[in-house]
């Protein structure tokens, strides 16, 4: 970006295999999150930037956190976890927050979560079958299309994440 020197992000390698290959873009894509958020005080992070969208940097941040979570301990691992922010009553608890929601709080869970997801995959075949099946779809998943599944998502909302930051304050960058 623009504005800011601070963050660093590893560009993945062109001609790794196939793990370091997925492990990298994901690892990139994680990392360009942090770095739309860099610099920002709590209020522009939970600014909704595009009216009506809720969307908010710091909501992206909090859906990531549970994103991991789901993917790589709940599906992956079959680990019966709670949701970090959503609820049956809200289903989108993670773009909505109240005064006592930190960034420095859902940065602390997002990383803990990225940890975990990167403990859960370690070591694991790519062709391993989720333990459990998605809520939605009801299908068991490898771990492959769990990684290409989060390279798909976190590039996705890295874009909205552009959007969002160049509304709040004009920094632009890849």
């Amino acid at each position: 970006m623009t504005t800011s020197t601070e963050h660093h992000r590893t560009e993945p390698s062109t001609t790794a295999g196939e793990r370091d290959m997925l492990e990298g873009w994901l690892d990139y894509h994680r990392a360009t999150l942090l770095w739309k958020c860099e610099g920002l005080g709590d209020e522009q992070l939970r600014r909704a930037a595009l009216p009506p969208s809720e969307l908010s940097l710091l909501g992206l941040v909090r859906h990531m956190a549970e994103v991991e979570r789901y993917w790589f301990r709940d599906i992956m691992l079959g680990e019966q976890l709670p949701e970090l922010y959503c609820t049956p009553e809200d289903r989108d608890g993670d773009f909505h927050f109240g005064d006592e929601d930190t960034w420095a709080d859902a940065e602390r869970i997002w990383r803990t979560e990225v940890e975990a997801a990167r403990q859960a995959a370690a070591g694991r075949s790519l062709e391993l079958v989720s333990r459990a099946e998605s809520h939605r779809r009801g299908e068991v998943f490898s771990l492959r299309w769990v990684y290409t599944h989060m390279i798909e998502e976190y590039a996705r909302h890295n874009g909205h994440a552009d959007l969002l930051r160049e509304q709040l304050d004009g920094a632009t960058g890849e």
